[in-house]
């Protein structure tokens, strides 16, 4: 039933039971034997069904069933590559600042020759003179 039919019936009800005690003796047994025999019409309730009982928080059986499984072989090694990936970058920019670091103290304690600073190749020519040490 929608709200509708149910608003319905509450307002039917209410029409009725206002006039209840104007109601004749013959009205009122007639109203009775509907009843009755409404009830006996009536089909019998389904069984109720049992709610599931309560799952623990954390069930270590159901994370090694066939489905949990599935999903950490899947899932395990995308997590494995995007921490790989994360590792790989991290090193390679610690690399890159170690590396401008190097340049960066070499210019400030004036251990370049002045025709560095003139040379467009001076990127490589550190890198050039780190390597040799």
């Amino acid at each position: 039933m929608n709200t509708d039919d149910i608003n319905l019936a509450y307002k039917v009800r209410h029409a009725l039971n206002e006039n209840l005690d104007a109601l004749s003796v013959s009205t009122t047994e007639r109203l009775a034997a509907a009843r009755a025999l409404a009830l006996s019409r009536k089909k019998a309730d389904a069984p109720r069904q049992a709610l599931p009982a309560k799952r623990p928080l954390f069930d270590i059986k159901a994370l090694f069933s066939g489905p949990a499984l599935a999903r950490i072989a899947v899932a395990a090694p995308m997590l494995a590559l995007v921490i790989g990936m994360g590792g790989v970058y991290q090193y390679e920019q610690q690399q890159r600042l170690a590396a401008m670091a190097e340049i960066d103290a070499a210019v400030l304690a004036d251990e370049l020759p002045l025709t560095a600073y003139l040379d467009h190749g001076f990127n490589a020519y550190v890198e050039s003179q780190q390597r040799q040490q």
